[in-house]
Formats: C-alpha cells, sequence, structure tokens
C-alpha cells in the first residue's frame, strides 16, 4: 500500500494555519465522467462545476472500483482547485479531487453529506 493510502503512516510534519489557507478546497458538482482507457491505473476523466467564481474544471480520477460511471453525474466532491494544472497522459487535470483509502486501497470521495452550494470552501 503506498504511504499515503496507509492509515498507520505517521502524521504529517505541523504546519501554521496559514499554510493551510493557501489551499484552496471547494465543492462541485460532477456534470459529466467518461472512461479514460489512455491512464496507467483505472479513472475517469471529470468535469465538475465549480459555481461561477471558478467555473468549471477537469479532473482525473482513480475511483473506477468504488463508482459506477453512471452515478457521478449530479454527485458534489471536494477538491484542491488552486494546484497547476496537471498532464495525465493526453488528458489535462485541473483539479485534484480528494478522496480516502477505503480498506482495499481504493479512493472513495470526499463529499459533504448534505447539499452545498458549488463553490463553498472548506475551513
Amino acid at each position: 500500500m503506498h504511504l499515503l493510502h496507509d492509515p498507520s503512516a505517521p502524521a504529517a510534519d505541523a504546519i501554521g494555519f496559514e499554510d493551510f489557507l493557501k489551499v484552496d478546497i471547494r465543492i462541485g458538482t460532477i456534470l459529466f465522467a467518461e472512461e479514460f482507457p489512455e491512464a496507467r491505473k483505472p479513472s475517469y476523466r471529470l468535469q465538475i462545476d465549480f459555481g461561477p467564481t471558478i467555473g468549471v474544471k477537469k479532473s482525473c480520477a482513480q475511483i473506477v472500483a468504488n463508482y459506477p460511471i453512471d452515478e457521478l453525474p449530479g454527485r458534489q466532491v471536494a477538491a484542491v482547485v488552486n494546484f497547476p494544472p496537471r498532464q495525465i497522459g493526453p488528458a489535462m487535470s485541473e483539479v485534484l479531487t480528494l478522496g480516502f483509502a477505503d480498506q482495499a486501497g481504493e479512493v472513495v470521495l470526499f463529499a459533504p453529506d448534505v447539499k452545498v452550494p458549488e463553490g463553498s470552501r472548506l475551513f
């Protein structure tokens, strides 16, 4: 299991509150999901609506094991929206969709348990 997914890994080094505030984590709603067969690990390409301030962004997510593609549109997810875009094979990922590893090491999406407005920021 990858160290980032290992629940027994030690806590990361302490950071200041100002450092935390630099990470812009927002809620968006998945508009569209498609298979991403060119990815090294099974993945989907997502289009996520973060509201009028952030807009619609693209993301590549390794969530195939826990999420059938037809259940993704309309689902809210959390993502880091202020990382630079990253090339993943032939796709550009503009945000980092967030999740936690389940017992098998597969991604479980991080999302609010009550619907919130698109673009809401984590605090």
